[in-house]
């Protein structure tokens, strides 16, 4: 598997885009953060007006299992928030969401 060469901020970057096009593809209006710094990337509405603050992680490379992986948790202001993640695949550049323990 041929692994990504990109700055892991420009990786952030385009996986928040692939995020955008893909909850915009699911239904979803779609609203990003202004900033680089904050706990969420994305606050996403559904058709029946559930909000979704989302927080998208790119997959990280892990050298052991020889495969891209998803190794991020949220913060516990995140957990706190009702901080969703989605993770993106940097390869393949597929996305979905993460399922969290219950608190």
């Amino acid at each position: 598997m041929k692994r990504s060469r990109k700055s892991s901020s420009r990786n952030g970057d385009i996986a928040e885009h692939y995020a955008i096009t893909w909850l915009w593809d699911n239904g979803y209006e779609v609203f990003t953060n202004a900033g680089c710094t904050g706990i969420v990337d994305i606050i996403a509405m559904d058709k029946h007006g559930e909000m979704l603050k989302i927080d998208v992680k790119s997959d990280c490379w892990d050298e052991t299992k020889q495969k891209y992986e998803n190794k991020h948790s949220r913060s516990e202001k995140q957990k706190e928030q009702g901080v969703v993640l989605i993770g993106y695949h940097p390869i393949t550049r597929k996305l979905r969401f993460i399922k969290h323990r219950k608190l």
